[in-house]
């Protein structure tokens, strides 16, 4: 596996493995920290006929003022280890500068899906992420590139903004990997303490628990309504838990056949979030 840490070699690294364009190139855009969740979409991306490039990135911008940009695992020797044993054929790593030179001045802003759900938390935060990806697609030029389904209402402002500024790329979404105990693989679970450890698969439980229910007919109001209460009575701090369309992220009263729960919770210091179709 080729690393490289600048667009120069970038460029000399893609045109060498895509043979002048003849063979399809993937990207897995990644933060580091890697975890099987992150492997598994380098492994599809090979399956799928792709030479995998991946990038490892943690971008200042999608992170708030009070939130863990500083304290973001950082460990980029064992993130390329994995990466090469899981076929990963290049991987990029740019500086901060690179990303964001002297002069920067332009920001990709996707209206309405931004500012919802984990949006209206998090303010400016896909803005940051829709900026980082459109300079990433650009740099790499991928055919394709990999996202993970628990993070869905970023693969939706995603596949938005490939669509909008038509960015010739197939936007690819692998399902979202679980520990045995059912909680959602994520960097960040290596924040939570042995207590919040022992809670946190709680999360994936209740949004079973309210799908469930909305199945067997419950009102949404209701059975989201006790969704939360269980995660409040259990420590979790919910930031949300909704109903929603799939593909426009608004709010729903009742079930269809594109629905899903989108739900973000804290323990402690650590945000977890997951997601259920309905």
């Amino acid at each position: 596996m080729q690393i490289v840490r600048n667009v120069p070699d970038l460029r000399a690294a893609r045109a060498a493995l895509t043979d002048g364009g003849r063979a399809r190139l993937a990207l897995v855009p990644t933060m580091g920290a890697l975890h099987e969740g992150h492997l598994s979409l380098v492994r599809a991306a090979r399956e799928a006929g792709h030479v995998v490039a991946a990038s490892i990135f943690v971008n200042p911008t999608q992170f708030g003022p009070n939130e863990d940009f500083t304290r973001y695992p950082r460990d980029p020797e064992r993130d390329c280890a994995l990466l090469a044993e899981a076929g990963c054929a290049l991987a990029w790593l740019p500086e901060v500068s690179t990303m964001y030179p002297p002069g920067d001045a332009t920001s990709v802003e996707v209206a309405g899906l931004s500012v919802v759900l984990e949006g209206a938390v998090r303010p400016g935060h896909y803005r940051g992420v829709a900026t980082v990806v459109v300079k990433l697609l650009g740099q790499v030029r991928p055919d394709a590139a990999y996202f993970g389904e628990k993070d869905w209402q970023q693969v939706q402002v995603i596949r938005r903004v490939a669509a909008d500024l038509f960015l010739p790329v197939e936007i690819v979404v692998g399902p979202t990997l679980r520990e045995k105990d059912g909680l959602a693989m994520s960097s960040r679970n290596r924040y939570l303490d042995p207590a919040d450890r022992a809670r946190a698969p709680l999360l994936h439980q209740v949004l079973r628990r309210v799908r469930a229910a909305l199945r067997d007919g419950e009102p949404a109001a209701a059975a989201l309504a006790a969704g939360r209460r269980a995660l409040a009575e259990s420590g979790f701090i919910v930031d949300y838990l909704e109903l929603v369309d799939a593909g426009t992220l608004a709010p729903l009263t009742a079930p269809d056949d594109g629905a899903r729960l989108l739900a973000a919770a804290r323990l402690g210091t650590t945000r977890l979030l997951d997601t259920v179709a309905v």
